[in-house]
């Protein structure tokens, strides 16, 4: 197998010192709300982005939206547009909880990556060091689509906990990945990680470690279950379950306050609204989709995802980014050493490609083809849900930012673009590295 190169793609990440401003990187531990002027943007800019946002919620494309941005730690805007429920006309607020899926994988990441500097594991261990099911590995090699039998040859390497973070393993996604591995992962009752609560990860997991994988581990990048897997194993190396363990260690020292796997009933209230669209892509509200009940965060369940399970808001998710932006440091808190926000930061897919990008530990890595196509600083790490949530931090111009809709699927996508040119648009003064 080809080792992975680290290629220093965040240089100077640390020192993003910010010239002419009363606000400095260094300077700022913990996200706080300032005018834009006072890190380089534009107030009148910003507001650009209300009219875009609001044409989408008057054509029926959103029910609501939300947005937060931040530069240099100072958050600069953060409002909610449209209604959180259109049959109530109730208005989307701030500070309503979303479920953001897909952005659970880089909580997970960073979970696994604190039991990383405690030495309780290194990267390319295999994964059948702690979970035997997974050991000697076979790859699909034919598929029977009438009864989903299926024959496999040897995989010619036990797949690593570094695959699993960065989708190289070969383990595959039910409902939204291939046909073979949809049929195959549904004959077996492996779970997306939405909308089933009532199941345990040992279980699950230990039957995922017996099925085929999708492709030969280490030679393609594929979506998949591998943090899911992550999860169990912070579970083997912690001795605690998932969910006590991202409480205690990460959601509670960095007062994220609104970040469950299961919303507690006294929030439950807070919970936006799931919407579709019809036939003709317009808004309605969500009746079951993806095999799933739209109230899945609102039951008391025992299934933790590491790949999708959690429910948050924009100022939870935000301190969580800023942290990472921070180094690894959150009001005062050391969460994780530089050394290892670099290495997190970094391509670990070599010569692979994650569509036009690279891919790190947990999440994408905009290249500078993307680059030139998006203001977008190539370096920056991004992902996003299935939902319609999505963010990226852009450690060389300091910037935070994200983008919450409630609702599948999400045909409108332009709209994550042309946020993107609106946050970059309103900066006047770019950030200079000393």
């Amino acid at each position: 197998m080809k080792r992975f190169l680290l290629t220093g793609l965040l240089t100077g990440f640390f020192l993003t010192g910010y010239a002419q401003s009363t606000v400095t990187q260094s300077s700022v531990s913990v996200l706080k709300e300032a005018s834009a002027e006072t890190v380089g943007m534009s107030t009148t800019r910003l507001q650009r982005m209300d009219a875009v946002i609001n044409d989408y919620i008057a054509k029926g494309r959103q029910a609501g939206v939300s947005v937060l941005i931040a530069r240099n730690g100072r958050i600069v805007y953060h409002k909610a547009y449209g209604q959180d429920d259109m049959e109530a006309k109730t208005p989307l607020k701030r500070d309503a909880i979303v479920r953001i899926a897909s952005q659970t994988k880089a909580i997970t990441s960073i979970g696994a990556m604190l039991l990383f500097e405690e030495g309780k594991f290194l990267l390319d261990d295999p994964v059948s060091k702690y979970i035997p099911s997974f050991r000697n590995p076979k790859v699909l090699d034919k598929f029977n689509e009438k009864d989903s039998t299926f024959t496999t040859v040897p995989a010619k390497r036990e797949i690593t906990i570094r695959q699993l973070m960065t989708h190289t393993s070969g383990v595959g996604y039910p409902v939204i990945g291939s046909k073979e591995m949809n049929a195959i992962y549904a004959k077996h009752n492996i779970p997306s990680g939405i909308g089933t609560p009532n199941r345990k990860l040992d279980e699950v997991m230990n039957t995922l470690g017996t099925l085929p994988l999708a492709h030969q581990p280490g030679e393609r990048w594929t979506y998949s279950l591998g943090d899911d897997v992550l999860g169990y194993l912070i579970e083997i190396w912690s001795g605690q379950p998932l969910d006590q363990f991202l409480k205690t260690r990460l959601f509670e020292p960095l007062g994220m306050n609104d970040t469950y796997f299961y919303v507690p009933a006294a929030k439950q209230n807070r919970l936006a609204v799931l919407y579709t669209e019809d036939s003709t892509r317009t808004v309605r509200r969500q009746a079951t989709r993806l095999g799933i009940s739209p109230d899945y965060p609102k039951v008391n369940g025992t299934y933790f995802s590491g790949g999708a399970g959690l429910s948050s808001t924009l100022y939870d998710y935000a301190i969580f980014l800023q942290m990472l932006l921070n180094g690894g440091e959150y009001n005062g808190k050391q969460l994780l050493s530089p050394t290892t926000i670099r290495l997190i930061t970094t391509n670990q897919i070599g010569d692979l490609n994650q569509g036009a990008d690279k891919f790190g530990l947990g999440f994408g890595i905009t290249s500078a083809r993307s680059a030139a196509r998006l203001p977008v600083s190539a370096g920056s790490f991004d992902w996003g849900g299935i939902f319609g949530t999505t963010y990226w931090v852009d450690p060389k111009e300091g910037i935070v930012a994200l983008l919450y809709t409630q609702k599948f699927p999400n045909s409108h996508g332009d709209l994550t673009d042309k946020f993107k040119v609106l946050v970059y648009q309103a900066i006047t003064r770019m950030q200079e590295i000393k």
